[in-house]
Protein backbone atom coordinates (compact mmCIF):
# COMPACT_ATOMS: atom_id res chain seq x y z
CA UNK A 1 0.00 0.00 0.00
CA UNK A 2 3.03 2.31 0.72
CA UNK A 3 4.49 1.37 -2.33
CA UNK A 4 1.15 2.10 -4.88
CA UNK A 5 0.74 5.48 -2.75
CA UNK A 6 4.25 6.92 -3.40
CA UNK A 7 3.48 5.53 -7.14
CA UNK A 8 0.21 7.74 -6.87
CA UNK A 9 2.15 10.87 -5.41
CA UNK A 10 5.12 10.34 -7.87
CA UNK A 11 2.49 10.21 -10.93
CA UNK A 12 0.53 13.34 -9.54
CA UNK A 13 3.78 15.13 -9.83
CA UNK A 14 4.62 13.86 -13.57
CA UNK A 15 1.11 14.86 -13.89
CA UNK A 16 1.30 18.34 -12.69
CA UNK A 17 4.50 18.99 -14.53
CA UNK A 18 2.54 17.69 -17.85
CA UNK A 19 -0.22 19.94 -16.82
CA UNK A 20 2.46 23.18 -16.63
CA UNK A 21 3.90 22.56 -19.54
CA UNK A 22 0.81 22.05 -21.29
CA UNK A 23 -0.85 24.91 -20.02
CA UNK A 24 2.67 26.87 -21.24
CA UNK A 25 1.93 25.31 -24.54
CA UNK A 26 -1.57 26.71 -24.49
CA UNK A 27 -0.79 30.16 -23.25
CA UNK A 28 1.83 30.39 -26.19
CA UNK A 29 -0.55 29.10 -28.85
CA UNK A 30 -2.82 32.12 -27.47
CA UNK A 31 -0.80 34.78 -26.76
CA UNK A 32 2.78 33.85 -27.41
CA UNK A 33 2.74 32.92 -31.51
CA UNK A 34 0.87 36.09 -32.40
CA UNK A 35 3.57 37.80 -30.68
CA UNK A 36 5.63 35.89 -32.52
CA UNK A 37 4.09 35.98 -35.85
CA UNK A 38 3.96 39.58 -35.70
CA UNK A 39 8.07 40.00 -34.36
CA UNK A 40 8.16 37.83 -37.82
CA UNK A 41 6.23 39.69 -39.95
CA UNK A 42 8.00 42.50 -38.93
CA UNK A 43 11.57 41.53 -39.38
CA UNK A 44 10.45 40.19 -42.83
CA UNK A 45 9.79 44.03 -43.41
CA UNK A 46 12.61 44.96 -41.73
CA UNK A 47 14.33 42.33 -44.15
CA UNK A 48 12.44 43.62 -47.47
CA UNK A 49 13.49 47.18 -46.52
CA UNK A 50 17.20 46.15 -46.02
CA UNK A 51 16.76 44.59 -49.73
CA UNK A 52 15.38 47.68 -51.07
CA UNK A 53 17.93 49.90 -49.56
CA UNK A 54 20.81 47.56 -50.73
CA UNK A 55 19.47 47.63 -53.81
CA UNK A 56 19.40 51.32 -54.44
CA UNK A 57 22.93 51.78 -53.13
CA UNK A 58 24.09 49.20 -55.27
CA UNK A 59 22.93 51.27 -58.18
CA UNK A 60 24.24 54.29 -56.93
CA UNK A 61 27.59 52.85 -56.56
CA UNK A 62 27.21 51.30 -60.24
CA UNK A 63 26.40 54.72 -61.14
CA UNK A 64 28.56 56.82 -59.23
CA UNK A 65 31.62 53.91 -60.53
CA UNK A 66 30.94 54.13 -64.13
CA UNK A 67 31.05 58.29 -63.69
CA UNK A 68 34.18 58.19 -61.96
CA UNK A 69 36.00 55.49 -64.75
CA UNK A 70 34.57 57.85 -67.56
CA UNK A 71 36.19 60.90 -65.63
CA UNK A 72 39.47 58.97 -65.16
CA UNK A 73 39.12 58.02 -69.07
CA UNK A 74 39.18 61.25 -69.99
CA UNK A 75 41.76 63.09 -67.74
CA UNK A 76 44.23 60.15 -68.93
CA UNK A 77 43.10 60.98 -72.15
CA UNK A 78 43.54 64.93 -72.24
CA UNK A 79 46.52 64.17 -70.22
CA UNK A 80 48.02 61.64 -73.14
CA UNK A 81 46.84 64.81 -75.65
CA UNK A 82 48.96 66.95 -73.32
CA UNK A 83 51.88 65.00 -73.40
CA UNK A 84 52.01 64.17 -76.52
CA UNK A 85 52.01 68.19 -77.72
CA UNK A 86 54.18 68.61 -75.22
CA UNK A 87 57.10 65.94 -76.46
CA UNK A 88 58.49 67.41 -79.21
CA UNK A 89 59.25 70.65 -77.39
CA UNK A 90 60.51 68.49 -74.57
CA UNK A 91 62.58 66.83 -76.96
CA UNK A 92 64.17 69.78 -78.92
CA UNK A 93 65.28 70.84 -75.42
CA UNK A 94 68.01 68.15 -75.28
CA UNK A 95 68.97 68.50 -78.31
CA UNK A 96 72.52 70.32 -79.09
CA UNK A 97 71.83 73.81 -80.78
CA UNK A 98 73.04 72.24 -84.19
CA UNK A 99 69.99 70.67 -83.88
CA UNK A 100 68.09 72.90 -82.97
CA UNK A 101 68.77 75.33 -85.47
CA UNK A 102 67.83 72.64 -88.19
CA UNK A 103 64.99 72.10 -86.80
CA UNK A 104 63.86 75.76 -86.76
CA UNK A 105 64.90 75.48 -90.84
CA UNK A 106 63.04 73.07 -91.23
CA UNK A 107 59.94 74.85 -90.09
CA UNK A 108 60.74 78.08 -91.56
CA UNK A 109 60.91 75.94 -95.14
CA UNK A 110 57.95 74.20 -94.50
CA UNK A 111 56.50 78.11 -94.51
CA UNK A 112 58.08 79.31 -96.82
CA UNK A 113 56.47 75.78 -99.28
CA UNK A 114 52.93 76.91 -98.21
CA UNK A 115 53.70 80.57 -99.70
CA UNK A 116 55.27 79.14 -102.47
CA UNK A 117 52.61 76.48 -103.32
CA UNK A 118 50.04 78.98 -103.11
CA UNK A 119 51.97 81.20 -104.84
CA UNK A 120 51.92 78.20 -107.62
CA UNK A 121 48.72 77.86 -107.67
CA UNK A 122 48.16 81.64 -107.86
CA UNK A 123 49.84 81.13 -111.16
CA UNK A 124 48.31 78.40 -112.71
CA UNK A 125 45.11 80.44 -112.14
CA UNK A 126 46.64 82.99 -114.20
CA UNK A 127 48.22 80.89 -116.81
CA UNK A 128 44.65 79.13 -117.15
CA UNK A 129 43.45 82.61 -117.74
CA UNK A 130 45.92 83.78 -120.25
CA UNK A 131 45.51 80.69 -122.13
CA UNK A 132 42.07 81.09 -122.73
CA UNK A 133 41.99 84.49 -123.42
CA UNK A 134 44.43 83.57 -125.98
CA UNK A 135 42.59 81.20 -127.36
CA UNK A 136 39.88 83.79 -127.49
CA UNK A 137 42.34 85.76 -129.02
CA UNK A 138 44.16 83.30 -132.07
CA UNK A 139 39.89 82.08 -132.58
CA UNK A 140 39.16 85.99 -133.41
CA UNK A 141 42.40 86.72 -135.75
CA UNK A 142 41.71 83.66 -137.21
CA UNK A 143 37.91 84.26 -137.68
CA UNK A 144 39.41 87.93 -139.04
CA UNK A 145 41.66 86.51 -141.62
CA UNK A 146 39.01 84.20 -142.95
CA UNK A 147 36.62 86.91 -143.19
CA UNK A 148 39.81 88.82 -145.24
CA UNK A 149 40.20 86.35 -147.56
CA UNK A 150 36.52 85.58 -148.57
CA UNK A 151 36.21 89.45 -149.19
Amino acid sequence: LVDLHSQIEETEKRFSVKQAERDYWLEYKNVGSKIQANKIMNLEKDIKQVKDDHHRATEYYRNTLKATKEENDRLVEMHMKLCNEQAPENAVRYLDKNSRREIKENEWLKEEIKVYQKEVSDLKASIQLLEEENISLVAKLIDSRLQNLRV
